[in-house]
């Protein structure tokens, strides 16, 4: 326990799904509550308090505070402030205008009573947090540091964690900011994994970044030799990087918003023919049509990106003729953390990627 901590005093009435600490709407899930509770002179049952160390922000969220600050000469700082904004306002990081959050890095504190038994968790220990920061009750007391790259803040602050949230303890082998990175985007290869078949054909929007970059590779890893792997990625270096992996057949520098475009360039590096499985892995929107165009009927496309409306993915393919499965991303799979974490140890040149990035 640290020296800025206090023990807290225990309220009864904890629910494990959190609605004790939603405000408004009282009672509700505090995910989609407009402010939670964060006041922790107090806990509830079945609660954990974090002192928070890193703040590791979803990149759709990171990049459109980064818009929204526009020629502000330091953005880092309109970063920050727009993030203590959003806590300060909200309880919780959870972005007004994309609806998302992130997750974070933090030590534990306390443990309050009614937790599941044998969980394995103790004070001192550091774990990363599997549930979104649009549902965290969160306070700021500092932010230390801004780092854009990897869309991550160093704060001093403090978090609450319900009896059901999900949260993985930081492995040994891998620096922070790396695990944390890939414990951000944990649930998008064995996702991959369920869905990609031997021999299959793939699509990845937005392959250059975190879960672009995890999908490509897993779908290397189920599909095999004989799978036909094309990434979409728009940004110069991280194509370069891309392709470098070798893990893809084809790299293709376009824009994921440029439907028709990107169905065209599909096809032609897929001798004519659409895709058996997308994964939109873009942190802008508007890039739904260009998986759903590319994709066969009868196959699937699946949105991992926080950018995805259900509304214009569910009637384009309605409009465009398509019948197609349009599954929406889950950031959660049972045994998501190992999985990620272990792809690290076998595949050396992704994990180097990461490294340089994030690391």
């Amino acid at each position: 326990m640290s020296a800025k901590s206090i023990l807290r005093p225990i309220a009864p009435g904890g629910d494990p799904f959190g609605t004790h600490r939603s405000l408004d709407p009282v009672g509700s899930l505090p995910q989609p509550a407009k402010r939670v509770d964060n006041d922790f002179s107090r806990l509830f049952e079945g609660e954990m308090l974090l002192r928070v160390e890193t703040l590791n922000v979803d990149a759709a969220s990171f990049r459109q505070m980064e818009e929204a600050a526009g020629l502000t000469p330091d953005i880092d700082a309109a970063v920050a402030h727009a993030v203590e904004d959003t806590v300060r306002t909200r309880g919780k990081q959870h972005n007004p205008v994309t609806g998302s959050g992130g997750m974070l890095l933090g030590r534990v504190e306390q443990l309050a009573p009614g937790r599941r038994a044998g969980e394995g968790i103790q004070v001192g220990d550091r774990v990363a947090s599997l549930v979104s920061l649009s549902l965290t009750p969160l306070t700021i007391e500092k932010v230390k540091a801004v780092r854009r790259t990897s869309a991550q803040l160093d704060i001093d602050g403090e978090a609450v964690l319900f009896a059901s949230g999900a949260y993985a303890k930081m492995p040994s082998d891998l620096p922070d900011r790396l695990a944390l990175a890939l414990l951000d985007v944990a649930g998008a290869a064995p996702q991959v994994a369920r869905l990609v078949k031997p021999g299959s054909s793939v699509l990845v929007l937005g392959a250059g970044g975190k879960s672009g970059i995890l999908c490509a590779a897993e779908a290397r890893r189920s599909g095999g030799a004989k799978a036909r792997i094309i990434g979409i990625e728009s940004y110069p270096t991280y194509a370069e990087e891309l392709r470098a992996l070798e893990i893809c057949d084809e790299v293709i520098q376009a824009d994921a918003r440029d439907p028709v475009a990107v169905r065209r360039a599909v096809l032609e590096a897929n001798q004519g023919r659409e895709v058996d499985v997308s994964f939109s892995c873009v942190n802008v929107p508007d890039a739904e049509m260009g998986a759903i165009l590319s994709t066969r009927d009868r196959g699937v496309a699946y949105f991992f990106a926080m950018s995805t409306s259900f509304t214009k993915a569910a009637l384009g393919a309605e409009g465009v003729g398509k019948d197609i499965d349009l599954m929406i991303g889950n950031g959660f799979a049972l045994g998501h953390a190992e999985h990620t974490l272990a792809m690290m140890g076998t595949m050396h040149a992704v994990r180097a990627v990461f490294e340089a990035r994030y690391g």
